[in-house]
């Protein structure tokens, strides 16, 4: 029996139900992640500092391909331990590695903004968790906005490195229609739920990236 439509869109729908899962959860997690991370690789305390330099380093270092293989293998091949499950596997990775990227954007937008802005802050007698919340991070976002969107649509791609653990995700999905059926639609279907979402995520960073003009620095 051939492939139908009806049958192949419910696949499709099903593997990007996950590839979104996987998004939705990286997003999440690394954000705010990100921000420990930056924190912590600027810290005045130098061992700190030189640890999470050396985690960002290797992370940024090394293809996310590889650290999926590590964290989802690893515990198992080196204490003998049981494999994970392979979505929480996979947030793991993800999760470590866009921290690391987005740590690195962080520190930019930062370290970027004139001194001038903590004086001032200093000067009317706010406490630096104010100057940080109410003065920098205003500012920082609107510095790394598009930055962070291009990692973020990037995000959005790599969720297909899940396929290297079995993970049915969207690309996945259509191989396997594709393989099963000798048909090559299903994966120029998978093409356009990427376009599509993208398209998406780039308008929205669009109306973000116009709503914060007020800050000019």
């Amino acid at each position: 029996m051939g492939l139908t439509f009806e049958y192949a869109t419910a696949q499709l729908f099903e593997g990007f139900g996950k590839t979104v899962l996987l998004f939705a959860l990286t997003l999440v997690l690394a954000i705010p992640l990100g921000l420990v991370v930056c924190a912590c690789s600027t810290s005045r305390f130098k061992p700190l500092s030189y640890l999470f330099k050396a985690i960002i380093w290797v992370v940024r270092g090394t293809p996310l391909l590889l650290q999926i293989i590590v964290v989802f293998y690893g515990p198992g091949l080196l204490f003998n331990w049981q494999y994970s499950e392979r979505m929480t596997a996979l947030v793991i990775a993800f999760t470590i590695n866009y921290s690391c990227y987005f740590s690195e954007i962080y520190r930019s937008g930062i370290q970027n903004l004139p001194r001038g802005q903590y004086e001032a802050g200093y000067v009317l007698g706010m406490t630096r968790i104010q100057i940080f919340f109410r003065v920098i991070l205003p500012q920082m976002i609107k510095r790394i906005l598009p930055p962070m969107s291009n990692e973020i649509i990037t995000l959005v791609k790599d969720t297909s490195l899940a396929q290297i653990i079995a993970v049915n995700e969207l690309v996945r999905t259509a191989n396997n229609l594709q393989n099963t059926y000798a048909v090559i639609w299903p994966v120029f279907y998978a093409g356009v739920f990427y376009l599509v979402f993208n398209g998406i995520l780039t308008l929205l960073f669009g109306y973000m990236e116009k709503k914060l003009n007020y800050y000019k620095v």
